[in-house]
């Protein structure tokens, strides 16, 4: 068997995890977060090993952390390896253990950012210091970045790096970073590692209707909150059609021949249901969609107002967003405008690629009772912004989990925690597919 991490590696994946999240880098949205501590740790961390790390910021205090470890074969491309710094709010009175202790307990450390995505950061570390240690060089290039401001509109962080620090990527074809190589159990034995090979766009929309405004006892065919009301009414309860992309379509493919069922593609709803558990990692992506989220109306009980105002979270598959603009401009009928809080693409990875099969080996070499399958994430991470760069994105944070663990409930959920031995999982498969990649 090829050479592994050292045993100081196993410690300090958990040791830097449980470090990051005592820094308390809350992203509450509208700039109001402070990644620098959590930046420069990871840089130090970097520099200790040799690797000399930049940081760089577009706003004082949103700090990322850029770095890149040289390749054996210069004509071979680059690969990104990404992690955001910055985590979601969390209500320390919610939660078993504080939030922004990192507190290691029955071998589980605990804390915002153990999942999402502060372990992979670790990770990330962990590998290239064994590495160090080691004296191990990869094939090709690879670029570290920790960025900022992906849990808001990631302005600060990937955006900014992929429009003003372009350079830095020069070469990079590919990139990875979370949601993928976790075990999935489907209750009846099975263990699943779903592999991302793609992402919904974002579609975060604000919706404004105008009316009159006037006394609230009058009669007022012109009121705005009636307007708006009929027109979430409608986009709640819209039923989006399947659409089937490259990734969904090989992920039903593989899935069925895994359960021994005919792969009938033609009626998907069908073949979910004979998938049982399993068919939650396909649901969520089958459709473009549009969650009302956010109502905003109106300043006294007795007067209708001139305006009402309307968030909603919409998603949509790659090739989806002509379908979606002209699903919302029915939806929203016209006495309701739309227009885009926040928009980012869609994104497609090819499952065939030799990057994919490395990923899928190095899973199987660790987790041989595993079935390693692709799968499209239904939200999305900073592998959209790089997209602009050329960089082809895939969801791969490696982590073996006990039957039981929720995993996605883990992802801005309250008590979100970790297994130490998930972490020591993922810095070996990571590090076997570094090494092979």
């Amino acid at each position: 068997m090829a050479e592994q991490p050292d045993g100081q590696a196993l410690e300090e994946v958990v040791t830097f995890t449980s470090d990051l999240i005592r820094i308390d880098t809350t992203n509450r949205g509208g700039g109001d977060c402070q990644e620098r501590p959590a930046a420069e740790y990871a840089a130090a961390r970097l520099a200790e090993a040799g690797i000399e790390p930049t940081l760089l910021e577009r706003t004082k205090g949103r700090t990322n952390v850029v770095a890149r470890v040289e390749g054996t074969d210069p004509s071979a491309d680059a690969l990104l390896l990404h992690g955001h710094l910055d985590v979601v709010p969390a209500a320390a009175a919610d939660w078993t253990v504080h939030p922004f202790s990192g507190e290691i307990r029955d071998g589980v450390v605990w804390g915002r950012g153990a999942v999402d995505m502060k372990n992979m950061d670790a990770m990330i570390l962990a590998v290239l210091r064994a590495w160090a240690r080691q004296g191990v060089r990869p094939r090709r290039d690879i670029v570290i970045a920790f960025t900022a401001d992906e849990e808001a509109s990631a302005e600060d962080g990937s955006g900014f790096l992929a429009d003003e620090h372009a350079a830095l990527f020069e070469g990079c074809t590919e990139g990875i970073s979370e949601s993928g190589a976790f075990t999935f159990h489907d209750g009846d034995g099975r263990q699943i590692y779903p592999l991302s090979a793609g992402e919904r766009g974002t579609a975060w929309l604000k919706l404004t209707a105008r009316g009159r405004a006037g006394h609230g006892s009058k009669v007022n065919k012109d009121n705005a909150v009636t307007r708006l009301a009929a027109a979430i009414t409608r986009i709640g309860e819209h039923e989006w059609p399947p659409r089937l992309t490259p990734t969904v379509r090989a992920a039903l493919t593989e899935l069925a021949e895994l359960y021994g069922i005919e792969p009938d593609l033609t009626d998907v709803d069908r073949l979910l249901d004979k998938l049982g558990p399993a068919a939650g990692l396909v649901e969520a992506t089958l459709r473009n969609s549009a969650n009302p989220t956010m109502l905003d109306a109106g300043y006294k009980i007795n007067v209708i107002p001139g305006e009402a105002v309307a968030h909603v979270d919409g998603r949509y598959l790659p090739g989806g967003e002509d379908e979606f603009r002209d699903t919302l401009d029915r939806l929203t009928g016209p006495d309701v405008e739309w227009e885009f809080h926040h928009h980012e693409v869609a994104l497609q990875a090819p499952v065939d690629s030799a990057t994919f099969a490395r990923m899928r080996a190095a899973v199987e070499e660790f987790a041989p009772e595993g079935h390693v399958v692709p799968y499209c994430m239904s939200g999305g991470t900073d592998a959209k912004q790089f997209s602009r760069l050329g960089i082809t994105g895939y969801g791969f944070t490696p982590l073996k989990l006990p039957e039981g663990y929720g995993y996605n409930a883990m992802f801005h959920g309250v008590d979100e925690r970790v297994p130490v031995e998930a972490l020591h999982f993922g810095v070996r498969v990571l590090d076997r597919f570094l090494r092979t990649a």
